[in-house]
């Protein structure tokens, strides 16, 4: 039942001294000022966090306890912050206010003292901020914006094409420049202004993820680390091809084809199509195990940014604002139409997989089409008006499914359920859940798997005890392998 709270640590005498107090609200994030005098830190302190979890701001305290001083900001979600080395800045990435689930996050700076509003420096830019490609290798995290010593140009990522890459920002003129681009993804980085190098963790298509140095005044690399080798050097890889392709609404979609090793285009594969959860992100160029094994067992994996994601803009993630199912399924289902008119694949043995909002997608495909032969739906929604009530959200979806609660608008949250088209379902599929799932509860899994069997359509239900909605990631070894197999 405890909160947490802002301590102090004498790294000498092991000292501690509890600087914050209180039983309603958390602190988050702490940070130094740039002259150790205090402690700048995040914290919702509204009457009621519960009620206004968007009524995020900044605080800092000094550093022998005393008065909390505000630094005002507007509500909004925040994500890193960081203080620039002359004192006068605290940079954070956010959005201004509550709602607009499908906005941008973007770079913003505030003076440190509280004297000015604060500015969003990328308003201009239909760009999100930070790294929003998923990958199977970890949890991930924000890095912090990151200030130059002289204090004049901020360091951050943008996610954009199934990339992420780190840019740097001058300011006073707002000019962008791209220090790592190209294709790939910056997982995370920090930057020692004293000696203007940036340290980053990168990956690539076959590469889970090495650590690089760039010098910021020409921005050239050198690579510090060749771990995970053995993938390079002894493990046949299967190749990857970036696509683009007509989307149903004449839009422009992006998506890759992972081919088995040893292809032989003579040939013809079964194929899985794997649907990215979110839907606030985006697949892209860096390595998933999961697509490479079953890669490896002779399957074609073919996946796609659907409209609803970021990295293509707003209006690409504003498209199923209280509206899901609609064409973000069209979007998969055009590349799947694109796909199995290749030469290649075997149209008699198409699967479909996701897991979160992939698992949603792929429950609603297997409502609205037979066209595969068999499903796997991962840690999944498929009831969004008990949904609302037994995620960890809660009241959050308010703001994804037209603003208000399910007793206030039952028939929006059961239109873009996918459960409310089962009478429909014919495809033979796997439910794949985890116990302690607080994002997803299992419910939403035992529904699926209770309206399959009442269907009569061939199933099976397996779940895993003790595991969370990261399974994939960040599950136990043993029980991660097990889920592949």
């Amino acid at each position: 039942s405890e909160r947490w709270h802002i301590w102090t640590l004498e790294v000498k005498s092991g000292k501690t001294t509890q600087l914050t107090f209180g039983e309603t609200h958390n602190e988050n994030n702490p940070m130094w000022s740039a002259d150790g005098s205090e402690i700048v830190f995040e914290s919702n302190r509204s009457n009621d966090p519960d009620q206004t979890p968007h009524a995020i701001g900044f605080y800092a305290i000094p550093i022998d306890g005393g008065e909390l001083r505000e630094i005002p900001v507007p509500a909004g979600e925040k994500y890193g912050h960081s203080v620039s080395p002359d004192g006068k800045w605290l940079s954070y990435v956010g959005r201004d206010g509550a709602g607009d689930w499908w906005r941008n996050d973007h770079l913003w700076v505030v003076p440190f003292d509280g004297s000015d509003d604060p500015k969003c420096l990328t308003e201009d830019e239909d760009v999100c901020v930070g790294d929003m490609s998923i990958g199977d290798s970890g949890e991930g995290g924000l890095s912090a914006p990151a200030w130059s010593h002289d204090s004049k140009t901020l360091y951050y990522q943008i996610s954009m094409h199934g990339n992420t890459h780190l840019v740097k920002l001058d300011i006073e003129s707002r000019h962008r420049t791209e220090v790592a681009g190209g294709e790939g993804v910056i997982l995370s980085f920090t930057v020692d202004a004293n000696t203007n190098r940036a340290a980053c963790l990168f990956s690539g298509r076959r590469d889970p993820g090495q650590i690089i140095s760039i010098d910021l005044s020409d921005f050239k690399r050198t690579q510090l680390t060749d771990l995970n080798a053995f993938l390079r050097d002894k493990v046949e890889m299967g190749e990857i091809e970036e696509v683009w392709f007509q989307g149903p609404d004449d839009n422009d979609l992006q998506g890759w084809i992972l081919k088995p090793p040893g292809f032989d285009s003579t040939k013809t594969y079964p194929s899985i199509l794997e649907i990215h959860g979110g839907p606030l992100a985006q697949y892209g160029n860096l390595l998933m195990h999961e697509f490479h094994y079953l890669s490896a067992q002779g399957y074609v994996v073919y996946f796609t940014n659907p409209r609803g994601g970021l990295g293509y803009g707003e209006s690409h993630s504003k498209a199923i604002d209280n509206n899901w199912g609609t064409v973000d399924y069209d979007d998969v289902i055009a590349w799947n139409d694109y796909v199995q008119n290749l030469p290649y694949i075997d149209t008699e043995r198409m699967g479909v997989t996701g897991g979160s909002y992939g698992g949603y997608m792929t429950n609603w495909i297997i409502g609205h089409t037979d066209r595969f032969k068999a499903a796997v739906t991962q840690r999944s929604v498929s009831n969004l008006v008990d949904f609302y009530g037994t995620t960890d959200g809660n009241w959050i979806w308010e703001e994804v499914f037209g603003g208000k609660a399910p007793w206030d608008d039952l028939e929006t949250y059961w239109r873009q359920s996918p459960i409310r088209y089962f009478g429909n379902v014919k495809t033979p599929t796997l439910v794949i859940h985890s116990e302690q799932d607080l994002r997803c509860s299992i419910t939403q899994s035992e529904q699926v798997f209770v309206a399959l069997k009442r269907q009569g359509v061939d199933s099976e239900f397996v779940m895993f005890p003790g595991e969370s909605h990261g399974l994939s990631r960040a599950g136990r070894t043993d029980r991660r392998i097990v889920r592949l197999k």
